[in-house]
Order: structure tokens, then sequence, then C-alpha cells
């Protein structure tokens, strides 16, 4: 399976690549003020409003930087009502991908209660590599937020 890797920190995250609608380089955001922390905020995709969640600000209480190799990575999501909708995620040092089996990720041995989107850990020449799970990114506080102008409308 191919993943695509990020850091949160100087921490390497993965991503299934098969969840990734498209790779964007950082875009200029629309703040949303009084948004639940690690919502970032909102930017034109395509004619519709796509609302980012920055996964440094979520993960470590600061906005991601805003190098070169920080993406803007547009995921396939299940919104609370269970129909797939798109959401960004902002992610620092996104360049590359790997090939991991499934299998390969272990139980880290650690339960984060304040961090359930923290999945199991493979390993690489590189290190461990730690998978984020998307759905569970949303914490109830962000899920309220994200979509219920849309879900309302339908």
């Amino acid at each position: 399976m191919t993943f695509i890797l990020f850091k949160i920190g100087e921490d390497r995250y993965a991503l299934e690549l098969n969840r990734v609608t498209e790779v964007l380089p950082r875009v200029q955001l629309k703040a949303m003020p009084q948004a639940a922390a690690g919502i970032a905020g909102v930017f034109n995709y395509h004619g519709q409003p796509l609302p980012v969640v920055d996964l440094t600000a979520l993960t470590l209480g600061h906005p991601a930087s805003e190098s070169l190799s920080t993406r803007l990575l547009v995921v396939q999501c299940a919104a609370a009502d269970g129909s797939a909708r798109l959401l960004g995620l902002l992610a620092e040092h996104a360049t590359g991908t790997a090939q991991f089996e499934p299998a390969a990720f272990q139980a880290s041995g650690l339960t984060i209660t304040g961090a359930p989107y923290l999945g199991p850990v493979a390993s690489d020449a590189r290190g461990l590599v730690q998978w984020v799970q998307v759905e569970q990114i949303l914490s109830p506080e962000i899920r309220a937020q994200l979509w219920q102008q849309a879900e309302a409308a339908a």
C-alpha cells in the first residue's frame, strides 16, 4: 500500500495515498474566528469552500510552518451523516511517499486519549512512522463545526 509521508515536529507520519484526492502547495486560507483549535480556515477548492485542519496546530498547538514543503492534502473523509466529504489537511514536509504493507504496522503500546487518530507504527531505514487515521482526526468539537451548513441544506 502506498502512503504519503509528512512530519509533525520531528516525527514522521503516514496517510494512505488512496485517501488523498489532490496535493496542493500551501494556499491562503480564510480564517474562521471562533473555530475549534486545529481548524485553520477554508479556501476555494474548485468553486466550493473547503475546510482545512492544520495537523501541527491540532497536535502541537502551533500553526504549521510556511515552508515550501508544507502541503495541503485534500482527503476524502466521512462526515457525521456518513456521506463522503472532502477535507483539507495542512501537513509539513509532505513531499514523499513510501510503500508499507498494512501488516507492517503494529500497535505502539500506548493509548493517547486526546489523539485517537494516531494509529499503529511501522519501521523503515529512517526509523518509525505512524499511521494517521483520517476519520479519527476529527474530534467531536471539530466534527460539530464541519459541514453543518451543507448537511442542513441537504
